[in-house]
């Protein structure tokens, strides 16, 4: 008999495209996700932007504005918005949880 593989189930997306559980995200999961979404390669700038937004909600469960975010990362005031057209779609990639409708209608 050979050996069991172990199949561990695809993440989990909610109704609005957002991951389940973020720590199923890695980073061929975020370049599959900025490929369906029409974004193409990723570049440093969009892994800096998407690792700032991963950590400040993995440590403080709430969304950083954008102008900040961009700041801490010595870019564009509207960066995430020039690369990837806006926030909600930037917080997809970085496989985060649905922030919510509040949130979700100022991103």
């Amino acid at each position: 008999m050979g050996s069991t593989a172990h199949n561990t189930p695809p993440p989990e997306f909610d109704g609005d495209g957002f991951l389940v559980d973020p720590l199923r995200w890695d980073k061929p999961l975020a370049e599959q996700i900025a490929n369906a979404d029409g974004i193409g390669q990723l570049t440093a700038a969009h892994w800096a932007i998407i690792q700032q937004l991963r950590d400040h909600f993995l440590a403080f469960g709430s969304i950083q504005p954008e102008t900040h975010l961009c700041h801490v990362n010595a870019l564009d005031p509207a960066c995430a918005s020039d690369l990837f057209r806006n926030m909600r779609e930037a917080w997809r990639i970085a496989g985060l949880p649905n922030p919510g409708e509040e949130a979700k209608s100022y991103m």
